[in-house]
């Protein structure tokens, strides 16, 4: 049959029409439907190792405090001048220079060393919380991940439902006609076999939303039956171009410099040795036989002396650990611009391939298959029906794998910049 360009159009708008009617439906009555929104916030709070990096963070900030204090001073008690040899050996009496002694003695190290030590601290507790930000945005995409798989299963399932019906009526024609002697059994056995497809295909469907709900459970705690409407994949939260200009401070890359921050400060520290330390020691002695008592005091200094095989060789090392880490960093950044590329451009692809499927390929593919059925309910052959409805069948298919993929793609990008405007 021909249809004219307004019947055209006409029947794309109402199939438009009943599509999204049809994916709006819940598929199961019960608990009210997750949405993405509630998912994240939960995923988010109760995520284990979250809850462990969080812990990380205050054990380090703990260690941080501590950073460039002055090491614990050294209580030292003995006995001078202790004569060991006759005359008077093994006596405390017999000689006057032996006294007993307490003392105490501190270690200085160098402020530029203190300082250093304060830096590195500071820079690990910063690395640590851009892993942070990192994990959260690994989970982030993840749960919607999970959640994106039951919602996708459902959307098959509600447009492989709704044919179900169509393969009712080509039954009961095929059994009228049979019982009317105009159909042959061949038609009427084909007809059953359709329909048995079809529900083979619906019993896949549901095992597929069994393990769809238990990945979402492994992130949520509890068993999810159907998740509500989804955010709009075919916008982003964050604009191509923002995403592109805001490369380094996607989550993936905040580590990097906070890593460059750890190899500047840990080079700071090399440097620093090659400043002396300082130690000061005090003690008291106190003599027998009346004798005055005696006190010392010292104070010592570290001499960074031959530092070509010492100092400068450990500074050296760390320089080469620093450029290594740059050198990383840059390879890093374009890694990610290019995975962040590909993936604006697969999601853009898919977007239009969507809206070929919504505006041209499956509303064709429906009046082909009504138009089919209709014909065969007037005495014409059933085999074009049985080819029109597995072909709207594998359509409608790849339809869902398209919102899928595209879904997923806005996944991987919505969350890259960890800020407000980059949640759904």
């Amino acid at each position: 049959m021909l249809f004219s360009s307004f019947a055209h159009r006409a029947s794309v708008g109402v199939w438009t029409a009943v599509l999204f009617g049809t994916l709006a439906a819940p598929v199961h009555a019960g608990d009210p439907p997750l949405t993405l929104d509630a998912a994240l916030y939960k995923a988010v709070g109760q995520a284990p190792s979250l809850m462990a990096h969080h812990a990380h963070v205050a054990s380090m900030e703990q260690e941080a405090i501590r950073a460039g204090r002055l090491p614990d001073p050294v209580l030292d008690i003995g006995v001078d001048n202790f004569p060991v040899t006759s005359p008077g050996a093994f006596s405390g009496r017999s000689d006057p220079m032996t006294m007993r002694t307490i003392g105490l003695t501190q270690a200085i190290p160098s402020r530029a060393a203190r300082t250093a030590d304060i830096a590195l601290a500071r820079a690990q507790v910063n690395a640590a919380d851009a892993e942070g930000a990192d994990e959260t945005q690994s989970i982030q995409q993840r749960v919607t991940t999970a959640w994106i798989a039951l919602w996708a299963t459902q959307q098959q399932r509600a447009l492989l439902t709704v044919l179900q019906a169509e393969s009712d009526v080509a039954v009961r024609t095929a059994q009228a006609r049979l019982h009317g002697a105009e159909g042959s059994a061949t038609d009427a056995l084909a007809a059953h076999a359709e329909e048995a497809a079809l529900a083979n295909r619906l019993e896949q469907v549901d095992a597929d939303l069994a393990v769809a709900q238990a990945g979402l459970q492994r992130w949520l705690g509890e068993t999810v039956t159907q998740v509500a409407d989804g955010p709009d994949f075919s916008a982003l939260p964050v604009s191509p171009d923002r995403l592109e200009q805001g490369i380094d401070q996607q989550a993936p890359m905040q580590v990097w410099h906070a890593r460059e921050q750890v190899a500047q400060a840990a080079l700071d520290q090399a440097r620093a040795a090659k400043h002396p330390d300082w130690n000061v020691s005090f003690r008291y002695g106190r003599r027998a036989q009346d004798l005055s008592d005696m006190v010392m005091v010292q104070v010592g200094v570290s001499l960074p002396l031959f530092t070509r095989n010492r100092q400068d060789r450990g500074i050296s090392a760390k320089e080469d650990q620093w450029e290594a880490v740059q050198d990383a960093h840059e390879d890093a950044r374009r890694e990610q611009r290019e995975a962040v590329a590909k993936a604006v451009a697969t999601w853009e692809g898919l977007g239009r391939q969507i809206q070929r499927y919504q505006d041209t390929l499956l509303p064709l593919d429906r009046d082909r298959a009504q138009t089919a059925l209709a014909a065969y309910r007037g005495g014409a052959p059933l085999q074009p029906w049985l080819d029109a409805r597995r072909d709207e069948i594998e359509l409608r298919l790849r339809y869902v794998d398209a919102l899928t993929q595209r879904a997923q793609m806005w996944a991987a990008l919505a969350f890259l910049l960890p800020s407000p405007e980059s949640r759904p």
